[in-house]
């Protein structure tokens, strides 16, 4: 997991070949002005999802999990207090992995909550359990989804 600013995400280019132009997407001066949706970046490689949601409570959310994809999820306005725990440490799954989906849920607590404000992002790689959308508030966000390398 890594939560950084939007500056330092040239940094993170190394990690994985997709991350530059999920970066650059993340960088269009028109991001806030896009509308609710998907957009392809790479094909089914690397894409998009903008949202504005409504946040919800810790009680009423579940970790989840994806095997393959990595997350970059991008906050525009908003925070979005994130939970996390390693998922090795996850014991209490509530159905079985939805491939269909790319995602598990988990009734595990997290370990650490991040509070993502505005400009900031997180990473969450596959070994990584989050808990996103939890705020008092509506979230404006970009989630760029990076397919893990084979």
């Amino acid at each position: 997991m890594i939560l950084d600013v939007l500056e330092n995400a040239h940094r993170y280019g190394a990690l994985n070949a997709g991350f530059a132009k999920g970066f650059e997407f993340l960088s269009r001066p028109d991001l806030q002005e896009l509308p609710v949706g998907k957009y392809e970046i790479d094909g089914d490689r690397i894409y998009a999802m903008v949202a504005k949601e409504p946040g919800r409570k810790k009680e009423e959310a579940l970790l989840e999990t994806h095997e393959r994809y990595i997350d970059i999820q991008f906050i525009l306005a908003g925070t979005d207090t994130m939970g996390w725990k390693p998922k090795s440490l996850c014991n209490q799954p509530t159905k079985e992995y939805d491939q269909s989906r790319d995602i598990q849920f988990f009734a595990d607590k997290p370990d650490a909550w991040l509070a993502t404000e505005s400009g900031a992002f997180a990473i969450f790689f596959p070994e990584d359990a989050h808990m996103p959308l939890i705020s008092s508030g509506q979230v404006h966000k970009v989630v760029v989804k990076v397919v893990v390398p084979t």
